[in-house]
């Protein structure tokens, strides 16, 4: 009976599950997602962490992209009173001639005219105008190849790896005309792995929010109602009305070049959860590149982030650690002091996978002195911090290295114990000290 209960299961049922279940196998949770690209990276915009990653940390061209730095470079000088909104700049050689370049995307700028930094703000931030982005520059530093310095400087204060700015466009310094900036090649192009791109697409959001304002209108007209009028209508095809448009997108910048390939920084919003994704020549199943590639590649990855992810609680406020409910203190009146979790700690993770992160409690050690906090100390002084550790799978952290999920905190303050304490204190150890010697001689003997 078991033997042609057997083959029946081989004959039938076994041929029709495997039929059933072809095209439904559960994607792994480190898989790729299918999209075609040098480079990508999708994050939670608000933490920093981390939810997927394609070659994130190898330095590739930008292109365009490059103009998320110029614009957080004229939030700055703006907000510090350097430049205004209202000041008007005065064209040069170098932005005449290559706002006449029709091969690139530009506004046409008179040699004889002037134009408000808001104009040619909005030119680049709308339309990606070459020439608009270096008479920013300009304005700012002089000439596009002082600009150049802060850029680097602005870079490496921001935490940004492995880029290298040749101008502030992101551009092909052949297409500049021979103009391109002091110290650079002929054929450099602006490189950056996706991972930093991340990171300056947070900054630029976190810090000047009204940057979409302006980067999540689809089509505005340049001079409207001069004979310079030009019409930009928006490169971000996923913005409402556009053939690739996605719910929640906002922002933030394009880039395509021949050696960057089609790439895009996105942001989108949904529910309070906003995702920055970064995808970097982008081509499709047969290796073509194209904005319908781009815009794919994002899409999958705000698909999976939105779908897949959400915030989760995962310690509360107050918590205490079963293995490390106090510290050690020393010359204190206490020698131990309670410590637990300063606040709640929430982290963007699959809700399927909440039970495989576990808590690890990491001392500050260079707080600490033969493993104990001297006295006195004061409540709600940070001791250490608390990662958490994926049992199973990858966790891919957050952009900036240094983040912790959460700090340890003393619940309790301890005084300094009074001289007489602590010479009572030394007294006993000393003896103690030669107690412990004694017997171990003893015992030594007899062994």
């Amino acid at each position: 009976m078991k033997e042609k209960m057997r083959i029946w299961l081989t004959l039938f049922v076994i041929p029709l599950l495997l039929v059933t279940t072809i095209g439904t196998v559960p994607v792994a949770a480190d898989s790729k997602l299918g999209i075609h690209v040098d480079g990508a990276i999708l994050i939670d915009a608000d933490s920093g962490k981390i939810l997927y990653e394609e070659n994130a940390d190898t330095p590739l061209g930008i292109a365009s992209m490059t103009k998320m730095m110029t614009e957080y470079l004229l939030f700055e000088a703006i907000d510090e009173g350097k430049i205004t909104w209202e000041q008007e700049y005065k064209v040069t050689d170098y932005t005449y001639a290559i706002s006449q370049d029709g091969r690139l995307s530009n506004v046409p700028l008179r040699a004889d005219g002037t134009y408000t930094i808001k104009e040619l703000y909005e030119a680049l931030a709308i339309y990606s105008a070459n020439a608009a982005t270096i008479a920013i520059a300009e304005t700012i530093a002089g000439t596009e190849t002082a600009f150049l310095k802060l850029m680097d400087e602005k870079a490496t204060e921001l935490g940004l790896e492995g880029f290298k700015f040749v101008n502030s466009t992101g551009l092909n310094n052949a297409d500049l005309q021979g103009m391109h900036p002091e110290g650079t090649g002929t054929e450099d192009e602006n490189v950056m792995p996706a991972k930093s791109v991340a990171k300056l697409a947070t900054r630029l959001i976190h810090d000047f929010p009204e940057v979409l304002e302006t980067t999540q209108i689809t089509s505005k007209v340049f001079r409207e109602g001069t004979s310079d009028a030009t019409k930009m209508d928006n490169w971000n095809f996923m913005l409402p009305g556009f053939n690739f448009e996605y719910e929640g997108v906002d922002g933030l910048k394009t880039g395509t070049t021949d050696f960057a390939g089609h790439c895009f920084t996105g942001t989108a919003e949904r529910d309070g959860t906003r995702l920055i994704a970064i995808v970097m020549n982008a081509v499709d199943a047969k290796g073509v590149g194209s904005y319908k590639a781009r815009f794919d590649a994002t899409r999958a990855l705000f698909d999976y982030g939105f779908s897949q992810f959400t915030e989760v609680e995962l310690l509360p406020a107050g918590y205490e650690f079963k293995d490390q409910k106090n510290i050690a203190i020393s010359k204190g009146k206490s020698d131990t002091a309670k410590v637990s979790l300063n606040e709640p700690i929430r982290m963007m993770i699959k809700t399927s996978e909440q039970d495989l992160y576990k808590p690890e409690v990491v001392l500050d050690e260079s707080k600490l002195k033969d493993g104990k906090l001297e006295a006195p100390v004061e409540k709600d002084t940070v001791v250490g911090h608390v990662n958490f550790v994926k049992t199973e799978g990858t966790d891919y952290g957050y952009i900036d290295e240094n983040q912790v999920a959460g700090e340890i905190v003393l619940t309790e303050s301890v005084e300094k114990a009074g001289w007489f304490s602590l010479t009572l204190r030394a007294i006993g150890a000393f003896f103690v000290g030669i107690w412990d010697a004694a017997t171990g001689f003893v015992k030594g003997l007899f062994s």
